[in-house]
C-alpha cells in the first residue's frame, strides 16, 4: 500500500477538497495531535469555503529524540496532508467526519532546522503564529542567550524569530503578526508576550524593536476546546485499507470544537472565520468563555466524576445512561453553576446542553480514573469558585457541589501508600489508585483512621490547598462530614440521589 501524498490520491482518484499549491501564511510551533485536528482544520476549512488560500508551516519545538517515531519526517513524507476523523453525537446521532488536511506545507524541527525556520520570517506573505508548546512551553529561562541557535525556552525562539522579521521588514507597516497563543494557561498570549519582552531587553535588541513589537503585533490570548484522541492505534490498519493509503499520522478527535480568540475585530478581516461558518469567537476579553468552560465542562467532569466511580462507574458515556447520576449532573450545572457565570443565560445553557451531548460521545471511553488525576489542583479550580459565588449570591450551600468534596474525601480516603499512589477501594472490594501530589497522597494516609469529621476538618482547614480554610464557610464542614457519613454507611449512589430531593 502506497504512503498518502497527492500522487496517491491522484492515482486513487480521490475526488474531496485539497489544496495543493498556496503561499505560507502561517507559522505553528507545535506539531502535536491537538493542533493538527484544531487549528489546521480550521484552516483547512477555510481555504475550502472562504478562498483563505493559505498554508501552515509546521515546526516542532523539542529537539528530535534518536531512534523515535519522527513525526516530522512523516508529515513531509506525506506532503503535508493526513487524515482526520472527527466523531461524536449531534441531536442524538452518531456523527463520524473523515477530511483529508491539505493545509499544511511542512514541517520543521527548531533545534534541527533553526535558520530555515528563521527563513520563514523572511516570507511577506506570512502573517500569522499560532502555538501549543504545553502548559510548560511560555516560561521566561533567563540562561537562554540571543546567540544560541536556537534558545531553548519557546519565548526565547519567538524572540529570536520576531527580531528576524524586524531585521527584514521593521520599517514596513503591516508586517508584523497576529500571534494566536493556544497554550492551557491564564492569559496564554499576554504572558507570551511578557517573556518576548522579558528577552527583548535582556538580549538588549534594542527600543526600536520593542516599539515595533508593541505597534505591529498583537498577541492574542485565546481559549481551545476541543477533545483530541490522537491517532487510532487500534483503527488504523482497517482505516488505512479503507482509504487505500497508508497514512502513519492521522488523527481523531470530538465533532465539538470553539475557538475564542481575544483580538481587535480586524482579525476577522484578514482570517475569514466567519464567511467560512467556523465556530471561531473574536472578542474584547476571552476570560468569560473560559470561565464558562472551565467551571461548567470541567467542573461537571470533577464534580460528578470521583462519586460516580465510587458508585461503581467507569467512563463518562455511561454516568450519562444512569438517571441518578446524570440528573446530579445537571442539577450541580443548571442549579448551582450556570447562575453564578456573567454571560448571557442562553449561551451558558446551550454550551451546557453541547457538554451532555459530549459527555455521550459513542467513539471516546473517557475513563473517571484518567479525569481523577490531580483532583485537589481541579476541585479547588474547576468547583470551589462555584461553591464560593453560590454562598456569596444566595446565602445557602449548594447541595451537589458540596456534596462533590464529600465525593471527594471518599475517594482520597485510601489504606495504603505505594510508589504508584495512595490506594483506594471501592464498596464491591476492587482497588484503584489515587494520582495527585506525593505531599497530597502521604497527607491523606496519614489521616486514614480520621472519623469523618476528623477528616473533613483536616482536609477543610487546609489553606495552602484551596487558597483559604474552607472551614470559614459557614456549614460548610458540617455538611461535607455529614455527606461522608452518608456515603461511608450508604453509597455514594445514594447520597446522589439525596441531593435530587
Amino acid at each position: 500500500m502506497k504512503t498518502l501524498s497527492y500522487q496517491t490520491l491522484e492515482e486513487n482518484g480521490y475526488e474531496g477538497y485539497l489544496l495543493k499549491n498556496a503561499p505560507e501564511r502561517m507559522i505553528q510551533f507545535g506539531e502535536g495531535n491537538f493542533m493538527r485536528a484544531f487549528a489546521e482544520d480550521f484552516i483547512d476549512q477555510m481555504n475550502e469555503k472562504a478562498g483563505f488560500d493559505g498554508k501552515v508551516v509546521l515546526v516542532q519545538p523539542r529537539p528530535p529524540v534518536p531512534g523515535s517515531f519522527s513525526l516530522k519526517k512523516a508529515i513531509n513524507e506525506q506532503d503535508g496532508l493526513y487524515t482526520l476523523y472527527l466523531r461524536g453525537s449531534e441531536n442524538g446521532q452518531k456523527v463520524n467526519q473523515k477530511r483529508i488536511i491539505s493545509c499544511v506545507s511542512r514541517c520543521l524541527n527548531a533545534a534541527a532546522d533553526f535558520e530555515e525556520v528563521l527563513k520563514c520570517a523572511e516570507n511577506p506573505l506570512l502573517r500569522f503564529l499560532s502555538c501549543n508548546t504545553t502548559e510548560a512551553g511560555i516560561v521566561y529561562d533567563p540562561s537562554c542567550r540571543f546567540t544560541d541557535r536556537p534558545a531553548s525556552s519557546y519565548p526565547g525562539k519567538l524572540t529570536q524569530f520576531l527580531y528576524r522579521r524586524f531585521q527584514v521588514f521593521g520599517d514596513q507597516p503591516g508586517k508584523g503578526f497576529f500571534i494566536l497563543a493556544c497554550e492551557l494557561i491564564d492569559d496564554n498570549g499576554k504572558e507570551l508576550e511578557k517573556c518576548v519582552r522579558k528577552y527583548a531587553e535582556q538580549w538588549k535588541l534594542g527600543a526600536d524593536f520593542l516599539a515595533w513589537l508593541e505597534k505591529e503585533n498583537v498577541f492574542c490570548s485565546t481559549l481551545v476546546d476541543r477533545i483530541v484522541t490522537g491517532f487510532p492505534q487500534a483503527e488504523a490498519d482497517a482505516l488505512n485499507e479503507e482509504n487505500g493509503y497508508l497514512d502513519s499520522v492521522m488523527d481523531t478527535g470530538e465533532v465539538f470544537g470553539f475557538w475564542v480568540i481575544e483580538g481587535p475585530q480586524s482579525l476577522k478581516d484578514e482570517l475569514p472565520f466567519e464567511k467560512a461558518g467556523l465556530p471561531i469567537l473574536v472578542t474584547g476579553d476571552h476570560r468569560p468563555y473560559k470561565q464558562r468552560k472551565v467551571r461548567i465542562l470541567n467542573g461537571a467532569h470533577t464534580c460528578m466524576v470521583l462519586g460516580a466511580y465510587l458508585a461503581g462507574q467507569d467512563i463518562v458515556r455511561d454516568c450519562m445512561e444512569d438517571d441518578v447520576i446524570r440528573s446530579f449532573m445537571n442539577r450541580a450545572i443548571y442549579d448551582e453553576i450556570i447562575p453564578t457565570l456573567p454571560l448571557p443565560e442562553a449561551e451558558l445553557t446551550d454550551f451546557a446542553a453541547s457538554v451532555s451531548e459530549r459527555f455521550r460521545n459513542p467513539f471516546i471511553d473517557h475513563a473517571l480514573l484518567s479525569i481523577s488525576l490531580n483532583s485537589t489542583s481541579k476541585w479547588k479550580t474547576r468547583v470551589l469558585p462555584s461553591l464560593k459565588d453560590y454562598v456569596e449570591k444566595t446565602g445557602k450551600l449548594p447541595v451537589c457541589l458540596t456534596a462533590s468534596l464529600a465525593f471527594y474525601l471518599a475517594f482520597y480516603h485510601g489504606r495504603k501508600l505505594t510508589d504508584a499512589g495512595l490506594i483506594g477501594t471501592r464498596p464491591k472490594g476492587d482497588e484503584y489508585t489515587v494520582c495527585d501530589d506525593r505531599e497530597v497522597l502521604e497527607f491523606f494516609y496519614a489521616h486514614r483512621d480520621d472519623s469523618a469529621g476528623a477528616l473533613t476538618r483536616a482536609v477543610l482547614s487546609r489553606s495552602d490547598y484551596w487558597g483559604m480554610d474552607l472551614t470559614g464557610i459557614p456549614g460548610l464542614e458540617a455538611a461535607v462530614s455529614e455527606d461522608l457519613k452518608r456515603i461511608e454507611e450508604e453509597g455514594a449512589y445514594a447520597l446522589m440521589k439525596r441531593t435530587l430531593v
